[in-house]
C-alpha cells in the first residue's frame, strides 16, 4: 500500500509540473504585473472597475456564457438522455454525430459559421421565408450566441450523458410501480438524480464561454465585445500588459466568486429543487 502511494505521487509529478510552468506561472506573472505596474497598488483594478465599458463588457461576457449555458441546457439534455435509452448501435452513431465538430478545425467551423449568419446568407433566407425581411445576424450578439452554441453543445451532451447513463433506471419502474406515470417518475426521481451532472456540465461550459475569444472576434462587432477582446486589444494594440493583467484577474475573480455560491449553495440547491420537483413531499 505505501509503495503504491509512493508511486501514485511520482506518477502526478509530471502532470502538476505541466499545469504549473504552462497555467500557473503565467497566471502569476500577470497578476504581479497588474499589482506593480506602472507603479504598486491597487490603480488598476479601480481604474477598471470604475470604467463604465469595462462593466459592460463583463457583464455582457457574464450574460453570453449565461445564455450559452441555458441553450446547451435545453438542446442537450434531450439528446444526453436519448442515448440512454437507444441501442449499441443507435448510440454509437449519435455519439458519432457529437464527436464530428472536433474533428473539424474551430477556425472552418467559424468561418462556415460567418458564411452562414451574413447578409443574404441561408440563416437570412430562411428568416425570411417565416416573415423576418432584412435580418441579418453576423456581427450581432445573437449570431455570437449561435455560434458558440455549437462549439460548447459536445461538451454538454459528453458530460451529461455520463451523468445520466450512471442513473439505474430501474428506479422509474418502482416509481411506476407504485404508482407514478411515467412523467411523474422522470421529474421526481430522474432529473432530481440528474442535477449533479447538469452543474458539472454547466460549470464546463460556462468556464468556456467565458474565455472565447476567436468567434466573437470573427462573427461579432466591436460594440459587442467580449472581455477577452478588450484583453486582447490591450495586449497587442496599447501593449498594456498591466491593465490586461487587472482584467483577466477580475474575470478569474468573478468567476471563482461565483462557483464558489455555487458549491456552498449546491446541496441546498439541490434539495430546494427535489422538493419542487416533488411538490414538497418527502
Amino acid at each position: 500500500m505505501r509503495q503504491s502511494r509512493i508511486f501514485s505521487g511520482v506518477a502526478v509529478i509530471p502532470a502538476l509540473a505541466v499545469i504549473l510552468i504552462f497555467f500557473l506561472l503565467p497566471i502569476a506573472v500577470i497578476v504581479y504585473r497588474s499589482f506593480t505596474e506602472p507603479e504598486p497598488g491597487l490603480g488598476q483594478y479601480v481604474a477598471a472597475l470604475s470604467d463604465p465599458t469595462t462593466l459592460r463588457v463583463l457583464g455582457r461576457t457574464m450574460l453570453t456564457a449565461v445564455v450559452a449555458v441555458g441553450a446547451c441546457i435545453l438542446l442537450g439534455y434531450p439528446y444526453a438522455y436519448l442515448m440512454t435509452l437507444v441501442g449499441p448501435t443507435a448510440r454509437t452513431l449519435l455519439m458519432a454525430l457529437v464527436l464530428v465538430p472536433f474533428w473539424t478545425s474551430l477556425m472552418a467551423r467559424t468561418f462556415a459559421w460567418i458564411s452562414l449568419l451574413q447578409r443574404d446568407g441561408p440563416v437570412s433566407a430562411i428568416l425570411a421565408f417565416f416573415g423576418a425581411q432584412d435580418v441579418t445576424l453576423l456581427g450581432t450578439a445573437t449570431g455570437v450566441v449561435l455560434a458558440i452554441l455549437q462549439i460548447l453543445l459536445p461538451y454538454m451532451i459528453l458530460t451529461l450523458f455520463t451523468a445520466l447513463n450512471s442513473i439505474d433506471r430501474r428506479q422509474l419502474a418502482a416509481a411506476q410501480s407504485l404508482g407514478a406515470n411515467r412523467y411523474r417518475a422522470f421529474w421526481q426521481v430522474y432529473l432530481p438524480q440528474s442535477l449533479p451532472g447538469i452543474f458539472a456540465s454547466s460549470s464546463l461550459v460556462f468556464i468556456l464561454a467565458l474565455g472565447f475569444y476567436i468567434t466573437p472576434q470573427l462573427i461579432g462587432s466591436p460594440k459587442e465585445a467580449m472581455i477577452s477582446q478588450v484583453i486582447g486589444l490591450r495586449v497587442e494594440k496599447i501593449v498594456d500588459f498591466a491593465g490586461a493583467g487587472a482584467l483577466s484577474g477580475i474575470l478569474l475573480l468573478a468567476t471563482l466568486g461565483l462557483f464558489a455560491i455555487v458549491i456552498l449553495g449546491l446541496s441546498p440547491l439541490r434539495k430546494g429543487i427535489s422538493q419542487m420537483l416533488s411538490g414538497g413531499e418527502r
